[in-house]
C-alpha cells in the first residue's frame, strides 16, 4: 500500500470521525504526534494526514496550537457536503438529515425546472426525450433494476431541460446533488420508493403536457407540486429505512424535506 492511499485512508477515517460528531466544531484534532502513534506512521505521513484534513475543508489549522475541527455542516461548501455524506453512512440518524437535506434542495431545483420548462416555448428536441424516457422505461422492466443507471436517466433529462432554460447555476448544484447520490448505493435505491413504472408514467404524462397546445390547469399544477411533495417525503423515509435510522426520526425528517 503506497504511502498516498495510507493518508487518504487515515484522512478518511478522522473526517468520518469529524462527520458522526467524534470530533465536535471547536474540538482540537489529535496532534501530528497522536495521530502517528495511533496509525502507526511516522510523524511526516501523520503530517500530511492533517494537512489533507485541511485541504477537505474539516479543519482549521493554527499556528502553535494544532488543527481545530470546523463546523463542516455551517460553513462548508458543496464539496464539503460531498465527502461528509458518504463518511456519514455509519452514523444513521446522521446520514438521514444529511440525505433530507440533500432531497429538499433536489426537490427544488427539480420541481423548479419541471414546472419552468412547462410554461416556457421549451427548445428541446421531442425526440431526444420521448428517447430517454423509453430508455428508463426498457430499465424499469428489466428483470435485474439497475437503479443507479434509472436514476441517471432521470438527472440527465432534468440537467437537459435546465441547460434548455438557461438555468446554469442550478444545474451546477444538481450536477453536485448527483454526485453525492450515486457515491451512496442507498440513496440511490430510495429514489425508487415509488415502482420505477410510475417514474415512467409521470415522464410520459410530461411529455404529452410539454407537446400539447393548451397546456395545464392550475389545478393540475398543484395537484402535480403536492403529488411531487409526497414522492419526497417517500424517497427519505425509505432512505431512513434501508440505512437502519429510527423510523420516528426518518418519518420526522420526511416531514421537514
Amino acid at each position: 500500500m503506497g504511502a498516498q492511499t495510507v493518508v487518504a485512508d487515515v484522512a478518511d477515517i478522522l473526517a468520518r470521525r469529524v462527520a458522526t460528531g467524534e470530533y465536535a466544531p471547536g474540538d482540537l484534532m489529535p496532534s501530528v504526534r497522536q495521530v502517528a502513534d495511533e496509525f502507526g506512521m511516522n510523524r511526516a505521513t501523520a503530517q500530511l494526514v492533517l494537512g489533507r484534513l485541511e485541504s477537505y475543508g474539516f479543519v482549521d489549522a493554527h499556528r502553535g496550537r494544532g488543527f481545530t475541527v470546523r463546523d463542516v455542516r455551517r460553513a462548508g461548501g458543496l464539496d464539503v457536503y460531498r465527502r461528509l455524506f458518504p463518511l456519514s453512512a455509519h452514523a444513521p440518524e446522521v446520514a438521514a438529515e444529511m440525505f433530507a437535506a440533500i432531497v429538499a434542495a433536489e426537490r427544488i431545483i427539480v420541481l423548479d425546472a419541471l414546472l419552468d420548462y412547462t410554461e416556457a416555448d421549451g427548445g428541446v428536441d421531442p425526440a431526444e426525450l420521448h428517447a430517454a424516457v423509453d430508455e428508463l422505461e426498457a430499465l424499469a422492466r428489466a428483470d435485474e433494476l439497475d437503479y443507479a443507471a434509472m436514476l441517471a436517466i432521470e438527472v440527465e433529462i432534468v440537467r437537459t431541460l435546465l441547460t434548455d432554460l438557461g438555468h446554469g447555476l442550478p444545474r451546477a448544484v444538481l450536477n453536485s446533488v448527483g454526485e453525492m447520490l450515486f457515491e451512496v448505493p442507498a440513496a440511490v435505491r430510495a429514489y425508487f420508493a415509488a415502482s420505477p413504472d410510475l417514474h415512467v408514467l409521470v415522464w410520459r404524462a410530461l411529455l404529452a403536457v410539454w407537446e400539447s397546445s393548451s397546456g395545464p390547469t392550475e389545478a393540475q399544477l398543484a395537484l402535480f407540486e403536492d403529488l411531487f411533495g409526497l414522492y419526497h417525503e417517500k424517497v427519505v423515509a425509505r432512505f431512513g429505512e434501508l440505512i437502519g435510522a429510527s423510523a420516528g426520526a426518518a418519518a420526522g425528517r420526511a416531514e421537514t424535506a
